[in-house]
């Protein structure tokens, strides 16, 4: 977040527009033209991508977790004047297509999407071959993360800018975000990242193993157990990959709840799980995410969110552990191995039994090995679990919810909603948006 900042400088992203027209770039800046016939203006192009994903109350990531939290239990809310937040937490009907949450999170999405798609299409200007592999790889990246973002909280959404754009059910969201990461990863095996695209762009994400991880958490969301399986197995677990922020672009977990007792913090130490589901109390994964003894004027919530700077994981060892955990048990059913299940169990005992020490972002559970029957059933069970844990705060709650065919949506049940409704600003802006809201 250094050297970037300065070509940021010359050129202004507007991030204000309403997300399917097709300008997107201010005019009051740098003409398009401009920036995509030059490399400097791409790299400072795909820079924007980061902030706009990441920064503040207005993008992807605190929507993404405050509405997978809420809808789930996982958050409460601390302040009713939070009406966006408490509407949230009643979910069901409560949660209209006004909501500002849910709003900012689907325009977020989609105005990354297309700025992504701006330099995957004008790429070719760069000359240099390993600068023009970083850039078409970093917004391939951020293209995926809009699209399975959307994935993830909505039953549909457009694919691409423009006016009237058509939308598209999730699954093809999702199957348009690994077709891009599989594109750019054959790229980059072929053509190393330059040393000007490393300079000049935001540090933190591991671009190899990054591209691996989200094609492994999207063939999950989209039922590809195999490709899941194949590339969460490929994912070097000795290396970070991770959002990164400062005293001028912050954490927005921490800058806009966790640094205070106004917004939204964690329920307790249950991580909002149902009796049969709570953690073990000897889990040492429970004080890295909750203030098990927090002062009168600390917020419980932890993690990865303890400081303006703290940065955020794009995705967690464990993750990919338990991703090939579930993926091995949910392929049993389409022709693969019962001995899956002793295979899964494997993966699983992996995460359960990892100390902190261990884990390149300090996360372990130091628990015993998995005690239940060696049962699919079971076993999925045991993996919710430890995914609600050990990804805990990451806004993936509700998909998870609606996977494992957990309860609701309901006043009691463990989710309250098992879709958002399409922002109405969509709704009044292109006749495209379908008709029924999702429940």
């Amino acid at each position: 977040m250094k050297k970037y900042k300065l070509i940021l400088g010359l050129i202004t992203i507007l991030i204000s527009q309403n997300a399917c027209r097709e300008e997107y770039l201010n005019p009051s800046a740098a003409s398009e033209q401009q920036v995509i016939n030059s490399p400097d203006g791409l790299i400072a192009l795909a820079n924007g991508l980061q902030s706009r994903y990441t920064s503040g109350r207005l993008g992807a990531i605190y929507n993404a977790v405050a509405a997978g939290g809420l809808t789930t239990r996982e958050f409460r809310v601390l302040n009713a004047g939070n009406v966006d937040e408490i509407a949230l937490e009643a979910g069901l009907a409560n949660v209209t297509n006004q909501n500002s949450i849910v709003r900012q999170l689907w325009t977020s999405c989609l105005i990354t999407n297309a700025n992504a798609d701006i330099i995957l299409a004008n790429a070719d200007k760069i000359t240099e071959a390993g600068t023009r592999s970083g850039v078409v790889a970093y917004a391939a990246i951020f293209k995926a993360l809009s699209l399975g973002t959307l994935a993830q909280f909505f039953e549909q959404a457009p694919i691409k800018a423009g006016e009237n754009a058509a939308f598209v059910p999730r699954a093809q969201l999702l199957k348009e975000a690994v077709t891009q990461l599989e594109a750019v990863a054959t790229l980059v095996a072929s053509t190393p990242l330059s040393d000007k695209f490393k300079l000049n762009i935001a540090p933190g994400i591991d671009i190899p193993n990054t591209i691996q991880a989200l094609i492994a958490r999207y063939s999950l969301f989209a039922g590809d157990y195999t490709k899941a399986l194949e590339a969460a197995g490929k994912v070097d677990l000795t290396k970070r990959s991770f959002f990164s922020f400062d005293d001028n672009t912050r954490n927005p977990i921490f800058e806009t709840a966790f640094s205070n007792r106004n917004v939204i913090e964690p329920v307790s130490a249950t991580l909002g799980l149902p009796a049969g589901l709570t953690p073990d109390p000897a889990d040492k994964r429970i004080p890295f995410y909750v203030r098990t003894a927090p002062g009168t004027t600390q917020n419980l919530g932890a993690g990865f969110a303890t400081a303006n700077t703290a940065p955020i994981p794009v995705y967690l060892p464990g993750e990919m552990l338990l991703i090939r955990a579930e993926a091995l048990i949910r392929s049993i059913a389409t022709g693969g191995s019962p001995n899956n299940v002793d295979r899964a169990i494997d993966e699983l005992n992996k995460v359960l039994t990892k100390k902190p020490a261990a884990d390149v972002w300090g996360v372990g559970a130091d628990l015993p090995a998995y005690p239940g029957p060696a049962q699919a059933a079971n076993v999925l069970t045991e993996i919710y679990r430890n995914r609600a844990i050990e990804l805990a705060y990451s806004g993936f709650r509700l998909e998870d919810s609606r996977r494992f065919g957990r309860s609701g949506p309901s006043v009691t049940g463990e989710r309250n909603r098992n879709f958002m409704p399409y922002p109405r600003t969509e709704r009044d802006n292109n006749t495209n948006t379908p008709l029924k809201d999702p429940d």
